[in-house]
Formats: structure tokens, sequence, C-alpha cells
């Protein structure tokens, strides 16, 4: 799955118990109905964020994740999250796309 959307802001690394590391990002997705997005990337992922700057506009690789957890009365929740696994920024796309094609027709 993929989200294309605006940079509105990246926020600092965590990091937990036995060295796990946790980024995430907000961004504001372009369709009729605009949603803000918190988007976590995790482990070696979290270096993919280093690289873009508030209102940049990307594409976002991601897997939905679902989890349950016991409360310590005995209760089951359950959460979602969204986990980014790639980003491509779409200046980088539209410079591909401008390139000249040196190929011969024939």
């Amino acid at each position: 799955m993929e989200i294309i959307g605006t940079v509105k802001k990246i926020l600092d690394l965590q990091v937990y118990k036995n060295n796990f590391q946790k980024r995430e990002l907000l961004i504001k997705t372009e369709e009729q109905y605009p949603q803000i997005l918190i988007i976590e990337f995790i482990l070696e992922k979290t270096k993919l964020l280093n690289s873009l700057k508030q209102d940049d506009k990307i594409k976002i690789f991601i897997n939905l994740k679902g989890n349950k957890w016991t409360t310590k009365t005995g209760e089951t929740r359950f959460f979602n999250s969204i986990q980014g696994w790639k980003i491509e920024t779409m200046k980088d796309k539209i410079e591909k796309t401008k390139q000249p094609n040196n190929e011969l027709p024939f």
C-alpha cells in the first residue's frame, strides 16, 4: 500500500528496551478529504526520515499492522499501526521523468 502527501512534522527518534528504535512522521494526505496520519518507522527504517523536511511532498510505502495486548486487569485490547518501509520524494520522481531519453527508436 502507499500514501501520497505532504510532510507536516518529523518526530524525534525514540529508543526503548533492547535498543528497539522508532521514529514517527505526520503526513497530510492528498485526497478529497485530507487526513493527518502518523506513520511509524522502526529499526533501520528510521534513517529514511533523515533527509526529509517539513512540506516535502512524498510517497510512503506502508504496511498496516494489528496488535493485541492484555491489560493488567485482564482485558484484551486491540490497536492498529501504520508502518512505513520505503519513501520516494515526489521531486525525485519528477526529475527522473524529465531526464532525456537517449535511446534510439530503432
